[in-house]
């Protein structure tokens, strides 16, 4: 993932960590960190990232060059059933058991069972490495585009 990206689009519409982290409502340190590369941005703040920029994630995390002619659907609570529907969806077409899937992802079969399920909403890491292995849009997995 790229995070210098994220740094480079807040830069480019000049505005300061303190401005985005309090639009995000969340610290500044916390920003900063997403930024080198510290820490991960948890999907649901990278979609409030991309909404208030008016972004794609594929774009954002560099699973894109461009942000020109996209039609984004901003949305404010990812849908974690719908999410998981589509990762299942992806695992499905590839002919992948969720022990495949768990064991490209490092992960357990348990860990892919609640992401399918909607129990819980899949890491922005593993939702990475699923869209560009598979050559899937995050912003359709998100539900933010057809």
């Amino acid at each position: 993932m790229n995070h210098k990206k994220i740094k480079d689009i807040r830069e480019d519409n000049d505005i300061y960590q303190k401005e985005i982290s309090s639009a995000l409502g969340i610290s500044q340190q916390t920003y900063s960190m997403w930024e080198n590369g510290t820490k991960i941005i948890p999907l649901k703040h990278l979609n409030s990232l991309c909404n208030f920029y008016n972004i794609s994630m594929d774009y954002a995390l560099d699973l894109s060059n461009t942000n020109s002619n996209i039609i984004i659907k901003k949305i404010n609570i990812l849908n974690k059933k719908e999410i998981g529907s589509r990762i299942k969806k992806i695992r499905n077409e590839n002919n992948l058991t969720t022990r495949d899937l768990a064991n490209e992802l490092n992960t357990t079969p348990s860990t892919i069972s609640a992401y399918e399920n909607g129990k819980t909403l899949i890491l922005t890491a593993f939702a990475y490495q699923i869209c560009k292995k598979y050559n899937v849009s995050l912003d359709w997995l998100c539900g933010r585009n057809k």
